[in-house]
Formats: structure tokens, sequence, C-alpha cells
């Protein structure tokens, strides 16, 4: 299959691998006879603007722009399909962490405490976790405090920045709790933010899913397909994209599914979180 027009990929650049990813991504599409190309946006909601304006055809959407997305696109009477996804995107849980001598034994007990979360964006480590709290009958900001630490508000909470300095602040005693990703308390643990037994789990969320590759109805159907097809192809065994799938920290893509926002969803629902967004989407379209 050869295309003399691209097809594009919007990606934001949380992280400098970035560019490797997409460099070796386009190669090895380029290889097999996909044109494509992509481009580097600073937040999701530049990058959900781009592709609601058409500027691209795919885009590489955290699970927050992901709503954003279709919610825009809903409301322009179009359609959004989440088409991939990594094998590591499904089925993540978030975690509230206390320190082992807290005395803090439910949640109940986190009444009138200071709550450490990752940057407002972040569906794992702030919207997620308090909206678990919200339903357990703890609203945020009236029945505790909220510490939000805000890194790099825009990428949707891809780096771990807040997380880590949210558990720095539990760690110091400043927060009573913090909020991260389960997979994150694994490495916090391991790189020694976290000393071994200073902290415990108060509680976990059900389990979520994250990052998946958006189209809107109106992407080049074909172009879109192969692209979709060389995905599900791609092997761990094979040594030419291993080292990618290792960056983007997978073993496999898998196809895309959508069940897994339901939580977040009504978490945006609850604190509002989109509502602007979506508005000014819609206004820019008239």
């Amino acid at each position: 299959m050869s295309n003399r027009q691209p097809l594009i990929l919007g990606a934001v650049a949380y992280d400098p691998k970035v560019v490797t990813i997409w460099d070796g991504f386009q190669q090895y599409f380029r290889s097999r006879g996909l044109e494509f190309d992509y481009v580097l946006y600073t937040n999701y909601e530049a990058q959900v603007a781009a592709q609601v304006a058409g500027h691209v055809h795919v885009a590489w959407n955290s699970p927050l722009a992901w709503l954003q997305a279709e919610r825009v696109a809903t409301s322009l009477g179009r359609r959004a399909e989440a088409i991939c996804m990594r094998d590591t995107d499904r089925d993540l849980t978030s975690i509230i962490l206390v320190r082992t001598d807290s005395g803090i034994s439910d949640i109940a007990g986190l009444e009138q405490k200071k709550i450490a979360v990752g940057a407002n964006d972040s569906p794992q480590a702030t919207l997620i976790p308090l909206n678990y709290l919200a339903a357990h009958g703890l609203t945020p900001r009236r029945d505790f405090e909220v510490v939000p630490f805000d890194r790099l508000v825009g990428k949707h909470g891809d780096h771990i920045g807040g997380e880590r300095d949210a558990v720095r602040a539990l760690v110091r005693g400043d927060a009573d709790a913090a909020c991260l990703l389960d997979a994150n308390h694994l490495a916090f643990t391991r790189e020694g933010t976290i000393r071994s037994g200073a902290a415990r789990i108060l509680a976990q969320t059900p389990a979520f899913d994250h990052c998946n590759f958006t189209v809107f109805d109106d992407a080049p159907k074909a172009q879109v397909a192969r692209f979709r097809e060389l995905l599900l192809e791609m092997s761990y065994s094979d040594p030419e994209v291993r080292p990618l799938l290792d960056l983007e920290g997978l073993k496999r893509w898998v196809p895309g599914r959508v069940e897994g926002y339901v939580q977040l969803a009504a978490a945006i629902d609850r604190f509002s979180t989109i509502d602007a967004f979506v508005e000014d989407s819609l206004a820019r379209c008239k």
C-alpha cells in the first residue's frame, strides 16, 4: 500500500524520548508502504483542537484528551473512535497511600486531613482518586484539604513529577495521604522515594484504562485501517521494533476500547473538568 499524502499523527511532547519513538515508528510504517508523519504538541488541549480542525488524522491521546475529543465530536454530530491502545493501558488502578504509622485505618479517617495529588489534569493522580473519595462520602475541598502538585499542566499526568512530589509530601509529613498510580508506587519504592515499610495502601480504585489512538469519522479510512493493522502486527520479538515498544512501555498493541473510561467520565462530570474546553472548542467551530 502506498499513499502520497501521509497519515498525520498528533502526539504530545511530554518527554524528549517522544521524538525517538515517533521517528522510529515513522520509518517502520514507511518501510511497509504507509506514508506517515507526525506533529508534536506541547499540551493535549492544543492537540485535540488540531484534530477537531482536521490538522491531524490520528491522535495519541491521554484518557482525558480522549474524553475531550469524544465530547466535542459528539456535540458536532461527529463520531470519535479509539482504534488501538497499549497492552499496558488496560486495567490500571490508582491508590491512596498513607504513612504506616498514621493511625488512619479507613477512608473516613481522611476527613479534615491533607491529601496530596498530582497535576490538576492528571486522571490517575487527581481526578479518578478524588472522584473515588467523593463517591465514598468525602467531598474534596469541603471534607478534606487537597494539596496539588501542578507539574506540567496540559500533559495530563503523562509525566510522573507531580505524583512523585505528592508522595514526597506524604513522606515529609506535609500531607496525610497521597494519590498515585499503583505502578508508580512500585517505581517510587524501588528508587527509594518511599522507604520500605514507610507507607501503606489505604484504598485502591477499580480498574481503568489509559491512552488510546483516537480518530474521527472523517479520517482517511484506508490509511487508518492500515495504520491499525501495522500496529497490531508489531511483535516484541522483532528486534526492529522492540526498542520502540520498550520506550513506549508496552509489549504489544491491542484493539481500543472505551469502557475503561467510565470512572474518569464520572470524575469530569462531578468536577466540571472539561466543560469550558468543550464550550470553547464548539465556539471555534462556528
